[in-house]
């Protein structure tokens, strides 16, 4: 069996030399980063082409899976966005002077060493290299074998890249395919201070049990849009292809289309635009009816079509009726990921954003906004599903922890 620990025990020290490398070095390798990223893109495509050939284009991870030179330039700009954000480190969180004069001082302070465990989805491997170094952490990456080949090609740019920066090469590295690499990690207690996985909810699962390391889950997102009676429909029909359609394989993708009974007249508008992505539609027995003849990619739905994440060209609609009876939906079905309603009426807006419980609730909004970047954050960890310590797009203060600095001037305690 393969002995790990040299990898972890490089981690840890690589971990405790960041803490002495400024910020404007760490934000000149991010720059320097993106240029090579660009400067490399042929390589890392070749590298993913390898790895596409393996899969089904049927598959649902295949589009999560590719890489294509425009996806290539955004991940760039994303880390000259990560680069552009101020440190979160040694920020002042909280300062307050005791009666006795103690001075007590709340900070950011970086984690250590953070393990993030993903499948098919090469664009973390870069994402979680800007975050962890901007929060001043070393990084284990463990990608899965889908991947191989363009994670295996994209860490040996990073590393390079680190290399020349005159940092620690540890700060980044990417663990060997086998699967007893990942077990290693989730008992590497002492020298992994964070566990983060990215992927199906059975991987999720795995390392939420297995796990003597803390972990920050980020859940899968089985995502639901309500139309209320008050709802615009205009604004119900570009949220719901906008949400369906423009990357089904992501985690923010809507699943269930909610609709009022009052509504049901206005569903074939509403659904009408997703033919063209050959969306097909799983309808209970109303929105059926409602459906029957005007939309033909139409199927009866079953009780397993709801409360799950499609991953797909598919969607399930439900009927109900009011807000009360689309809110115990959400909470029967729903992952706490990110939950929309389409409505004009104040009290429904109300009692819908108070009562639903999910780490992002939009109103009038697409829940493919769920996401680091587009929150202003430059990029992202993931989606935290949890309520402990993160919630929603984790960046980098969801990424750093604190302590607490006390000073005095001679203080004894009677």
């Amino acid at each position: 069996m393969t002995d790990y620990t040299p990898i972890f025990k490089n981690a840890r020290k690589a971990s405790r030399s960041l803490i002495n490398v400024s910020p404007k070095r760490i934000n000149r390798l991010l720059l320097d980063t993106a240029d090579a990223i660009e400067v490399h893109t042929t390589a890392i495509l070749q590298a993913n082409e390898r790895d596409l050939a393996r899969m089904d284009e049927k598959n649902p991870k295949y589009d999560r899976l590719r890489l294509t030179t425009d996806r290539l330039a955004a991940i760039a700009a994303d880390m000259r966005s990560v680069a552009a954000l101020p440190t979160p480190l040694g920020r002042t969180i909280d300062e307050w002077t005791r009666p006795n004069g103690m001075t007590i001082k709340k900070v950011n302070v970086p984690f250590g060493v953070i393990g993030v465990i993903y499948e098919a989805r090469p664009n973390v491997t870069f994402d979680v290299f800007a975050l962890t170094l901007k929060a001043g952490s070393a990084v284990l990456l463990k990608g899965g074998s889908d991947a191989h080949y363009t994670n295996e090609c994209s860490a040996q740019l990073l590393r390079r890249c680190v290399e020349q920066a005159g940092i620690d090469i540890d700060s980044v590295q990417l663990l060997p395919m086998e699967h007893e690499s990942t077990g290693a990690m989730l008992q590497a207690v002492g020298y992994v201070d964070l566990i983060i996985p990215r992927g199906s909810k059975g991987l999720i699962e795995y390392v939420r049990d297995n796990s003597r390391v803390p972990v920050i889950e980020t859940g899968a997102g089985v995502c639901h849009t309500y139309l209320h009676a008050s709802g615009r429909t205009d604004y119900a029909q570009r949220m719901v292809y906008n949400a369906k359609t423009r990357r089904p394989s992501v985690c923010n993708t809507l699943d269930t289309l909610i609709i009022d009974r009052s509504r049901l007249a206005d569903l074939p508008q509403v659904v009408a635009p997703m033919l063209e992505k050959n969306v097909v539609i799983y309808a209970d027995a109303e929105a059926y009816a409602a459906l029957e003849g005007k939309y033909p990619l139409l199927e009866h739905a079953t009780a397993d079509d709801f409360g799950r994440e499609w991953l797909d060209y598919k969607c399930s609609v439900i009927t109900v009726d009011g807000v009360d009876e689309a809110i115990d939906t959400i909470a029967r079905y729903g992952s706490h990921h990110s939950e929309a309603i389409v409505a004009e009426d104040a009290e429904a807006i109300d009692k819908f954003t108070r009562q639903v419980d999910a780490a992002c609730v939009y109103v009038n909004v697409s829940t493919a906004f769920t996401d680091g970047a587009q929150f202003g954050f430059g990029a992202e960890i993931g989606i935290s599903t949890q309520k402990l310590h993160a919630r929603g797009p984790m960046a980098l203060p969801e990424i750093t922890t604190y302590k607490y600095i006390i000073t005095g001037h001679g203080l004894t305690r009677d």
